[in-house]
């Protein structure tokens, strides 16, 4: 199967929607390559990236998921090529 490289860039601005967040990020770890989260106390939010290394259609389901949890932002970068 076809997967592709992204970087899923998320925003955190509720700091309730943290457990919801990490627990969907968890069923998706089989394809996560790492993450980095840089907390913003500045301006109350939290910035993560995450690598991911999935079929596209999985990587469409969690950006999907991750919009349906309050509080949180993200968008996904695609490589331009399938592996």
């Amino acid at each position: 199967m076809d997967t592709r490289l992204a970087v899923v860039a998320i925003v955190v601005e509720n700091e309730e929607s943290v457990g919801a967040l990490n627990e969907l990020l968890h069923t998706f770890s089989m394809y996560i390559i790492g993450r980095m989260g840089v907390p913003y106390p500045k301006r109350n939010v939290s910035l993560i990236s995450v690598a991911i290394d999935a079929p596209t259609d999985v990587i469409n389901n969690l950006s999907g998921k991750l919009g349906k949890i309050a509080g949180v932002t993200s968008k996904v970068a695609y490589s331009k090529t399938p592996e």
